[in-house]
């Protein structure tokens, strides 16, 4: 009985842990295709439900969050010291803010999705980014445009004032998506 409780936890531990190497899709993938999770099938049902391609995904998730599953902004500090209130309501791997996340569910019925779930999590960005295609006319497979919707939302894209530091974070995530396509193509991504 206490082998079972130790095996357990130890693969309810790797759930919640930060792939090693996330700078490889194929490393990634192996790491998290398992007995209780499989990343590169949520991945590839995500790409084909909503078009968009997995290395702009597994991009905007290393953007993000970095693969951390509890990931969220840093609190600010009151009088300078004092932990106080965190920028924004962004959480999990995808780093949905609250009322996105509320809308993603109710416009997918995916009521018991949580961010802190990878399949659930790269599920959402995919139809964001279709979102992004659908009102802007931003192309699937376009990183670099898809990634400052996803920070400024549908609106701050459309508007066209884009800040450096979502410029930023889309050369990374454009950057990052070539390099997961030129591994995945090596590795039956």
């Amino acid at each position: 009985m206490r082998c079972v409780f130790v095996v357990v936890l130890l693969l309810l531990a790797g759930c919640g842990t930060v792939p090693k190497n996330t700078r490889n899709a194929c490393a990634v993938f192996e790491q998290r295709d398992g007995l209780f999770h499989n990343w590169r099938r949520a991945a590839k049902s995500a790409e084909r439900e909503y078009g968009v391609p997995v290395p702009v995904l597994m991009a905007t998730i290393y953007t993000e969050s970095g693969f951390r599953h509890n990931a969220r902004p840093p609190r600010t500090k009151l009088f300078g010291f004092i932990p106080w209130k965190r920028a924004s309501t962004a959480y999990g791997y995808s780093q949905a803010l609250d009322g996105t996340w509320d809308r993603y569910q109710a416009e997918t019925g995916r009521w018991m999705a949580r961010r802190t779930d990878f399949a659930d999590a790269i599920r959402f960005i995919a139809w964001y980014h279709n979102e992004s295609h659908r009102r802007n006319g931003i192309a699937l497979n376009d990183p670099y445009r898809l990634y400052i919707a996803y920070y400024h939302g549908h609106g701050g894209y459309a508007r066209g004032n884009w800040s450096n530091t979502a410029k930023a974070g889309a050369k990374r995530a454009s950057g990052m998506a070539a390099i997961y396509a030129r591994q995945l193509q090596g590795c039956g991504g």
